[in-house]
C-alpha cells in the first residue's frame, strides 16, 4: 500500500472518530459543512454536477440548479456522517431509525425460497437501505465494488458485515450472486454506475447510459423476482429514513438480450422518477454518461440500441 493511501486512511479514521462522538445534530452540521466545502470551495466534481443538472433540468433556472448542487454536496456530507455512526448501531436502532414501505413486496418476493434481486442506486443512503432490510431479518447479500485504496474497501465491507449483510466482491459476482439466489437470499446491486466496457445502453433522462448487464442477467437466469429498493433521508432532530421496496413486473420472452435491455431500461425509468422528486439526494458527482455508444457522433441520442462504447472525458 502506498504512503498516500496510508495517510488518506489515517485521516479518515481521525475524522470518523471525531464525528462519531459529537452529538448527532452537531455532527450532521459538520458533515454538511464539509460537503459544501468540497463542492463550493474546493469544487471537486462541481463542473460534472453542474453539467448534469443543466442537462437533466433544462427548464430550471441557474439559481435553482445551484441550490440543488449545493444541497447534493451537503447531503453527501451528512450521509457520510451517518455511515460513520451507524456501524455500531444495533438491529433495534436500525429498525427505529427506518420506516419500511413495501414490506409485503419483500415478503412476497422471498416467500417461494428462490431469492430475489434488489436493484438500487446512488440515491438517498444506499447503505442504510441494505442495513435496514437486514435488521428486519431479511437474508441479504450485497455486491461490493473494489476501491483504489484497499483500506477503505476493507473498512466498508467489514461495516456491512457488522450490520448483518454478506458481501459478494465484484470479481466473484457471477458465481456468488447465483449461489446467493439458490440459497433463497436477496441480493442487492447498485446498478446505476457507468460501464466502461461490455455494457448495454439504456435511456436515462433521455440520453443513453452505459449500463451493466449483470443485474438483469442474474434475475432472468435464476427466474427470481426483482425489487427496486432505496432509502430516502428524512429531516429532523434525529436522522431517519424511509425505506422503499417496490416490485418489478417482468416476463421473460426467451430473447435474453432483449429481456436484459427491457429490465434495465425499466429500472432506470423507475430511478429517474424518484430522482426528479428528490434531486438533492442523488449522487450527481458520478460521471454517469461518460461512456458513449460507438454510433453516437457527439449529440445525445434517445435511442435504445445496445452495444459497447469507448470512454471519453466528461
Amino acid at each position: 500500500m502506498s504512503l498516500r493511501h496510508r495517510l488518506e486512511y489515517a485521516a479518515f479514521r481521525v475524522l470518523r472518530a471525531v464525528l462519531g462522538v459529537l452529538p448527532e445534530a452537531l455532527a450532521l452540521r459538520c458533515g454538511a459543512g464539509l460537503g459544501l466545502l468540497v463542492g463550493s470551495v474546493l469544487r471537486i466534481r462541481r463542473r460534472v454536477v453542474d453539467e448534469h443538472l443543466a442537462f437533466v433540468f433544462p427548464q430550471k433556472d441557474g439559481a435553482w440548479r445551484r441550490r440543488v448542487a449545493r444541497a447534493s454536496y451537503a447531503h453527501l456530507g451528512r450521509e457520510a456522517v451517518m455511515l460513520f455512526r451507524m456501524g455500531s448501531w444495533s438491529d433495534g436502532e436500525l429498525v427505529a431509525r427506518t420506516r419500511l414501505e413495501g414490506a409485503e413486496h419483500v415478503d412476497a418476493a422471498l416467500a417461494e425460497g428462490r431469492g430475489a434481486v434488489v436493484l438500487t442506486g446512488h440515491l438517498g443512503n444506499w447503505e442504510v437501505a441494505g442495513a435496514g432490510l437486514a435488521a428486519r431479518g431479511v437474508a441479504l447479500d450485497v455486491v461490493g465494488k473494489g476501491m483504489a485504496n484497499r483500506r477503505f474497501e476493507e473498512d466498508l465491507f467489514e461495516a456491512r458485515r457488522r450490520l448483518g449483510m454478506r458481501v459478494i466482491e465484484m470479481s466473484q459476482a457471477p458465481k456468488g450472486v447465483l449461489r446467493s439466489l439458490r440459497e433463497g437470499r436477496a441480493t442487492a446491486i447498485v446498478a446505476d454506475q457507468n460501464m466502461h466496457r461490455n455494457g448495454i445502453f439504456v435511456p436515462f433522462f433521455g440520453r443513453l447510459a452505459a449500463t451493466a448487464r449483470g443485474p438483469a442477467l442474474f434475475a432472468l437466469r435464476a427466474g427470481v423476482p426483482v425489487l427496486f429498493g432505496y432509502a430516502l433521508a428524512e429531516e429532523g432532530r434525529r436522522r431517519g429514513y424511509v425505506l422503499h421496496a417496490e416490485p418489478f413486473e417482468y416476463e421473460a420472452t426467451g430473447d435474453l438480450e432483449a429481456d436484459v435491455q427491457t429490465l434495465m431500461a425499466a429500472y432506470h425509468a423507475r430511478l429517474e422518477d424518484v430522482i426528479r422528486r428528490v434531486p438533492e439526494q442523488y449522487f450527481w458527482q458520478h460521471k454517469r454518461w461518460k461512456t458513449r455508444p460507438p454510433f453516437e457522433s457527439g449529440e445525445p441520442s434517445d435511442g435504445t440500441s445496445g452495444g459497447t462504447g469507448a470512454a471519453r472525458p466528461g
